[in-house]
């Protein structure tokens, strides 16, 4: 005689596992990351509450706490200060480690003072979820005992699992090491694979990093976000309001010439302008590297920093050390296509840069720029230009 609630065969308690830890993935990507501390859209105080009071029982986790690391992510990101940062501590370091570095985070009073504002704070919140956080996940192992006897031992071991693995973890490590990018956002975030599904539509960072209070992470038509999925769902029964969603990229390929619509979706989908730039850069740098590396086996001179002049190429200039600068211009004497393309794109980053120029100003710099690039004789740098001429906002 069992003395448990339900039994089931091996795979029902795979399938219990997995559901019970999608709910958590939900209550992060949707209650958590989108609503709180991004406010992309609202939830109804029903969902809201039954978020919270899921992901006392199975992460411990408060608002407050996670609202205010992720804000200062995004702040400081890739800096000293990034709570998380594999491009600073390492990826061993955060995909090991990952749950400890945020636990350090959350208890920085400064942290919370600073980026932890507008969460609740209402009786229940002081006085159950975060004054008793370890008593949630009591009380999940006491139900998951009860419904599925010993067996409910290792889904309650899977559960707590689940978020520092996943988010900690892989979100927090690979997300800023690995994958591919849509966008040129100024931190190294990545999207790991197209299909946001097992982490809730939280493997499209790259896309999120470039618009991070947009509701919806997937951008490109084969990218799929589980959770938005959810969110339109909740707003169909009126249990959500969306709030925002980054900017549709539209074309007028009918334009020959930039107008003050086309300044403004320029700066306004400057990631994505960059990223097409990035993706011409790299095609220029696989035909142009031999020229260089060759040039550098002349003069017996195989500089350990060859590998690494293609990242410095997608880097802003102002990002560079000056020895880094150095030997970039050095590598760079010796392509002078590759030369052309690099300075242009530092000049094209400056139409949004110049916060201090008119708007007629910057629409002449542009319109400069465009016919600059189509004057050079390369081909890449003619069809982006063109490309470029027509985006519009409208």
């Amino acid at each position: 005689m069992n003395f448990w609630l339900i039994d089931l065969p091996w795979w029902g308690y795979v399938l219990v596992a997995l559901a019970l830890t999608h709910i958590t993935i939900a209550a992060v990507t949707i209650y958590l990351h989108r609503c709180q501390a991004h406010r992309a859209l609202d939830l109804h105080p029903v969902v809201s509450h039954f978020f919270r009071f899921w992901l006392w029982m199975t992460t411990g986790m408060q608002t407050k706490h996670w609202a205010a690391v992720h804000r200062k992510h995004h702040a400081r990101c890739e800096t000293a200060e990034d709570p998380h940062s594999p491009q600073v501590l390492g990826i061993m370091k955060v995909l090991r480690e990952g749950a400890e570095l945020y636990q350090a985070e959350s208890k920085n009073q400064e942290t919370l003072d600073k980026y932890g504002a507008g969460t609740p704070d209402d009786w229940i919140e002081r006085n159950i979820y975060t004054k008793h956080s370890v008593f949630g996940l009591g009380v999940m192992l006491i139900i998951d005992v009860a419904l599925f006897g010993p067996l409910g031992l290792t889904i309650w071991a899977v559960q707590m699992a689940w978020i520092p693995i996943t988010a900690a973890g892989i979100i927090n490590g690979i997300g800023h090491y690995w994958g591919y990018r849509n966008f040129a956002a100024a931190d190294a975030s990545t999207n790991i694979i197209p299909w946001g599904i097992i982490i809730g539509g939280e493997e499209l960072h790259n896309n999120h990093h470039s618009y991070a209070s947009s509701a919806k992470l997937s951008s490109k038509w084969y990218e799929f976000d589980i959770g938005w999925m959810y969110i339109r769902i909740l707003e169909f029964f009126s249990l959500a309001r969306i709030k925002k969603i980054a900017p549709q990229v539209r074309f007028d390929w009918a334009k020959t010439k930039c107008d003050l619509d086309t300044l403004q979706a320029v700066i306004t989908h400057r990631f994505d302008v960059m990223g097409k730039y990035g993706a011409m850069l790299k095609k220029a740098y696989k035909q142009e590297m031999g020229k260089i590396h060759s040039a550098y086996q002349q003069r017996g001179d195989e500089s350990s920093t060859l590998h690494r002049i293609r990242h410095w190429l997608h880097l802003d200039a102002s990002k560079l050390q000056d020895q880094e600068k150095q030997a970039l211009e050095n590598a760079l004497q010796h392509s002078s296509k590759l030369r052309t393309i690099y300075q242009l794109k530092q000049e094209l980053a400056q139409v949004w840069t110049r916060s201090t120029v008119s708007q007629e100003q910057l629409l002449k710099n542009l319109e400069d720029w465009c016919h600059r690039a189509e004057a050079s004789g390369i081909k890449a740098l003619e069809e982006f230009s063109r490309r470029l001429r027509c985006y519009k906002m409208t």
